[in-house]
Formats: structure tokens, sequence, C-alpha cells
């Protein structure tokens, strides 16, 4: 994704929001721990969230791609504790103070927002989701005061006290403050994967909100049929005209079927949905066909007139409308944007990549060249290197990203849904500019697709997949895409990327059967590119397609993801008794090396 800040902005934006912040709040008292692990001080903080100042600052976090595994412990400062006489046990100290000593030493990451939390006064431009709002969806500042208070001090008794608008709660904003001891720190996380999110009146914003306004129509259209259709068509030459779209193009055009993709390698050949996320496999004896329980098409929410403006402050309180998603009776192969949002409205977070592990065993993909046990004739990989171990690091590497993309989207940026832009888009568009303090961009208030969605809703606010809207946290990064960077990473250090996916199949446009894929690009699907596709099927499925998350969230969040589970991968190589080295191709084409040769 690009940045379209510049270093100078973001660095003035960084040292007077920083300053507001510290002279305002003081340092969070409960938050001491971890900035006297992390190794913070108050002189080096810099953050211009308005919310969490003294927890980052600047670093060279994330900059070892290949893992040095040689520990000195009598550098850690940490003795054995006295009566530990088992040598065994001693190794597992050592190891473990020298990990963390490690990982301490990496020091901080550079974490810092777009500063429109301070930018506006009426916090048009900030999450307020849950929190109560008046008659044209301005947030009560004082409700706003005591959550910004519960962000700032960390205390379980201020989160507590939010006042809160309805009956939602807000979605576990004290995961991004839990510790992790198998993996950097999630205040050691930030730039280059996570820059400040586009500002809420930029071109970008207005793209990446034009992209959600298009996909909103194209909703029950099957992705088979895009190049056939005069809507993908419309959108593709619209989101194509704008400098800021920053999704795929073919000799810089984006054509109906780029629309929607993501922009990893592997991504453009072969159909939109990811070989994973509809071939059949198995869970033990268990058959999953990957059909899915989807919903009836043409029903969408808080769009319609004359409710829909009704709905949507009902919902930006926290409150829920009544209306409930209505089943599709019949099983379905993915096939649409529909089927994409209802799978993510329930899904496990990592449920797709562990789908994607049973599926690349049903094909037979072999495991990564570096796996230790490749050619052995006397033994083979269980608890590690083996399954046991490939399902269980997906598990538990997906926590680690829930948790690290928490503290960057509850302490850092706090970026609203697309719902609440396309509520002020609504008031500008009705003649109520004077009712909200945010300008936006004329690429979105001028354009083709919101025309469009007008003539089909009444309205001119952004449509939804589910009844109640985006889930109660803040947009930026989302969870499903950095579990999934996590996840499909984890699936890279285990399986070989190079391998072709056989017989591929394409999702009939009705989603009722499964066809064989025999484009001419068939020979270009591999696991990696799979992976990659997956990931943006999954994470743009909860995103643009339901209307819910920005292009950007995803795009970034892959990348947090990868992050979090390559420093896990560094961290666990030195668990291994096995002498490894493993390669693998990360999202932006270069490799990453994970190994524990030279372990003492």
């Amino acid at each position: 994704m690009a940045d379209t800040t510049s270093a100078e902005e973001q660095a003035a934006t960084c040292e007077t929001a920083s300053t507001k912040t510290l002279e305002s709040t003081g340092a969070p008292k409960s938050l001491g721990r971890r900035r006297f692990i992390a190794g913070l001080g108050a002189a080096t903080a810099a953050v211009s969230t308005g919310v969490l100042a003294p927890l980052v600052a600047a670093s060279s976090a994330n900059a070892r791609e290949t893992t040095q595994t040689g520990f000195d412990s009598a550098t850690s400062g940490t003795a054995l504790p006295a009566g530990v006489t088992n040598n065994r046990i001693a190794q597992a100290f050592n190891l473990r103070v020298g990990e963390a000593t490690q990982d301490a030493l990496a020091g901080p990451a550079v974490n810092f927002s777009n500063g429109d939390t301070t930018l506006y006064p009426d916090k048009g431009g900030t999450y307020t989701k849950g929190l109560p709002h008046d008659n044209f969806g301005r947030v009560d500042l004082q409700a706003f005061a005591t959550f910004t208070k519960a962000l700032n001090s960390g205390e379980f008794s201020d989160f507590q006290n939010i006042i809160v608008g309805g009956t939602r709660t807000q979605n576990g904003p004290q995961g991004g403050l839990a510790f992790d001891l198998e993996a950097l720190d999630n205040v050691q996380f930030g730039q280059p994967q996570v820059p400040p999110a586009p500002k809420t009146a930029s071109d970008q914003n207005a793209t990446e909100l034009l992209e959600h306004y298009w996909a909103s129509l194209l909703r029950d259209v099957a992705f088979t049929d895009y190049s056939t259709n005069l809507l993908a068509g419309a959108a593709a030459a619209e989101l194509g005209s704008q400098p800021t779209y920053f999704g795929p193009r073919s000799g810089g055009i984006v054509t109906p079927n780029l629309l929607f993709r993501g922009n990893f390698p592997g991504e453009k050949p072969g159909p939109y949905i990811s070989q994973f996320f509809i071939k059949p496999t198995a869970l033990g004896t268990q058959p999953i066909s990957q059909q899915m329980v989807s919903y009836l098409p043409d029903i969408d929410y808080m769009a319609e007139s004359p409710t829909g403006f009704a709905d949507w402050l009902t919902v930006q309180d926290g409150n829920l409308t009544g209306l409930q998603n209505q089943i599709d009776p019949d099983l379905r192969y993915r096939r649409n944007g529909r089927d994409l949002a209802a799978f993510t409205h329930l899904d496990v977070l990592y449920q797709a990549y562990f789908t994607a592990l049973l599926v690349l065993g049903t094909i037979g993909a072999p495991v990564n060249p570096g796996n230790p046990y490749v050619g052995s004739t006397t033994e083979n990989g269980f608890g590690t290197f083996g399954g046991p171990d490939f399902a269980a690091t997906l598990a538990e590497v997906a926590v680690k990203a829930l948790n690290a993309v928490w503290y960057q989207k509850w302490f850092v940026h706090l970026r609203p849904r697309p719902e609440a832009i396309g509520g002020i888009v609504h008031l500008i568009k009705t003649g109520q500019q004077a009712e909200t303090d945010v300008t936006l961009s004329n690429v979105i208030l001028n354009s083709i697709g919101l025309e469009q969605s007008f003539d089909t809703y009444g309205t001119w606010l952004l449509s939804q997949a589910f009844p109640e809207g985006s889930p109660t946290h803040p947009s930026y990064p989302t969870g499903h895409g950095t579990v999934g960077g996590a996840c499909i990473t984890v699936l890279k250090f285990f399986f070989d990327g190079r391998f072709v996916i056989p017989d591929p199949k394409v999702p009939s446009s009705d989603g009722l059967s499964l066809l064989d894929y025999t484009g001419s690009d068939a020979g270009q699907l591999t696991v990696n590119g799979e992976l990659n596709k997956l990931g943006h099927n999954v994470s743009f499925g909860h995103g643009i397609h339901a209307g819910i998350h920005w292009r950007s969230d995803t795009d970034t969040s892959l990348l947090l993801g990868e992050a979090v589970a390559l420093s896990f991968l560094r961290d666990r190589a030195r668990t291994y008794n096995e002498p490894f080295t493993v390669k693998l191709t990360k999202f932006d084409g270069t490799t990453a090396t994970i190994s524990n040769k030279g372990n003492p």
C-alpha cells in the first residue's frame, strides 16, 4: 500500500500530537510494566494518536531477516536460580532468558496515527461506534472522554466505566495490552508494516470508500461474470481512473477481472476465489466439501430509504435494529461478495487457513525443502515438523497476531469504519455539511459509483451486508487480515510454496457446483500464490464486500501478520532439537530465512 503522507508531515503531526497527549494525560500508570520491558522512556516517546503516546517510539525493530541463534547467557544479567542443578532445566532457563534478552534489544517500533483524532473537534474522523451520538451521528464528547481515559490509563476499571450508547460492548480492547512470551511484544510491531492510515479527507480514503460503494452494488454478481457485467465494467473504469487506487492493474488498466483482488505475487492468475477456499478436503475421516451457508441475495442494510439513516444512527450507538440476515436454503461454493461476507461473519479467525492446511494434505503438497526430515529413511516429523506441529502452530500464531493488531487498532490508530464515513457522505450530500466538522474529497462526493448507489438505495449511505454493520472495534488494521498474514506465513514455513495446485477448479455462477478451470494460466496457480489470494479473499470478504473494512486495512494487516509470524518462528526455531534452515517467500516477493543452526 502506498503511503501518501510525506515524512515531513508525519514528523510534524507526530511531534505536535505527542506533546499534547503527554501534557494532557501523562504516562498511563498501569502500563509501566510494558514500558519498562520495552525499554521505553518519555524522552523517546513519539506518537500522534492523541491516545497512548508514552508507549511507542522509533527503533530498528523487525530489521532482522535471518535468525541469529547464538546466545551469551552471561551477558543477560540473569543468573541461574539457586538450587537448579539439572542440566536440561538450566538449558531451558538460559534459552528463555536469551530469547527474552534478544527480543528486548530489538526495541520499540515506530507507531503513530494520521492525526485525525485531534484534527476534528466533533471526532468525526475517529472510531466512536458503541458510544452515544446525537441525531447527526456526532459522538457525545463526555462519553468519548471516558473512552479515551481508558485507552490512556489501561486500567481495567476505566474500561468498565466507559459511557456506552447501546447494548453492544466494545470488542476486547485490552487484548492489545496482553504480553506474549514467544515473539516480539505488541509495541515492537509498527512501521513499515503499519504506516498511518489514510486521512479521512484524503483522496486515497475517498477512493477506498468509492471501492466500497461499487462492491456493494456488485455483492450478488458472481466473480466469474465480472468480465461481461456492465456494473463491473463501470467500477473498473472509475476506480482505474483514480491515481490513489492501489489495487492491481494490467498494463496500467484496472480490468473487471482484477476488481477487488490483492497485489501480492500470484494473485492475478486464475479465478478470483483461491483454490484453498473451494477444493474439497477432509478432517480425518470427516469430509469437507467446502460448500457453505450463505445469505439470500438483494437484502442489504443501513442504506434502504426511508429508514436507512435511522437504522444507521441506531447502529452507531451500539444498538441493534432487530433485523437479521436471511439464510439461503441452498449450500453453495463461494462465488460472490455476499458469500465471502457471510463466511467471515461467523468464521473462527484462522478457520480458512486450517482448512487450507487440510487441502495441502489432500492435494499432496510437499513440505518445505528445509524440513529436516526431507529424505530421511529412519524417522519422520510429528510433534516437531509434522502434522500436529502444523495444526497447533496455526492456532498458536493466530492469537499472537490478533493481540498485535488489537494494540494497533485501539492504542494507535482508532480509524473509523467505512459505514461511519458513509454517514458523513449522506450529511454532505443532503445539505447538512454544517452538522459535521469533517470534509471529504470530491473523489467520492462527485463519483459515478456514489450516484449509482443512490439510484439503487435512495440514500447516500453505504449499504452493509450485515444488519449490525461492523464489529465494535476500530477499523485499522483488520483482525482477519493480520491473523491471515500470520497463518499464511506459517503455512509457507511448513510447505513448499512453489508447488503447482493440481486439477484447479472454479465455482459455477450459481455456486451449486465446481467446474474445471481450464484457463491458460492454470499452471501458474502455486501454493504461495493461492495462499496470498486466500488472505485477500478472506479479509476483503470481511471488508470490501461486507462494507466494514478499508482496502488499506487489509493490505497493511497481512504485512503485520507476516511480521508477527516471522518473529514467532524465529523464537520458536531455537526450541527445535532438529537443526534446520527454512526459506520462505514473503508477501513482497523477497525471501525470509529461519534457522537454528549454530545453536549451542
